[in-house]
């Protein structure tokens, strides 16, 4: 195609499109990604949960065992509130263990939803964009063409007649 005093602005729009297109994928995968963060963090957080519990539970028998041993021998039995604080932690740490495990669950079948989502959507825009580059295309090789027919007919034009 013949450079004329548009081939610029043409070259600057094709770019405009071409990078509108490549920032509409940026952004899916950027979305992919913010969802996949967010299913490691909540996992991450499970681990840190049941953690924590364990280290409240040694902690209480702790406190337990250091009290029983300012008693007098034999005054006071602890194993029953032990056991107490053990069932009592081992019921939290499973009701939050189930619970973290179905939000996992959650985010994970909806990331996948995503993606199906995104797939689809980053095909409709390429069609999109493809179509409109065509479109770009033609329309610069018609004005290039209207350009030159414009330079041969003043070139053919006589001034002097």
């Amino acid at each position: 195609m013949a450079q004329n005093p548009l081939t610029a602005v043409f070259d600057a729009q094709r770019t405009a499109l071409e990078q509108s297109q490549n920032l509409a994928h940026d952004a899916l995968e950027a979305q992919k990604s913010s969802m996949s963060a967010m299913a490691d963090a909540v996992e991450t957080s499970e681990s840190l949960a049941e953690s924590n519990a364990e280290f409240t539970r040694g902690a209480v028998h702790a406190y337990f065992d250091a009290l029983e041993s300012t008693m007098p021998e034999g005054s006071a039995e602890f194993d029953d509130l032990r056991e107490l604080v053990d069932e009592g932690f081992d019921s939290a740490t499973e009701a939050q263990t189930q619970s973290m495990e179905a939000m996992i669950e959650a985010i994970h079948e909806s990331e996948a939803a995503y993606d199906e989502f995104a797939e689809n959507y980053a095909e409709m825009v390429d069609t999109s964009f493809d179509a409109a580059l065509e479109a770009h295309d033609q329309v610069e090789q018609n004005v290039s063409t209207m350009a030159e027919n414009v330079e041969e007919t003043t070139d053919e034009f006589d001034v002097s007649a």
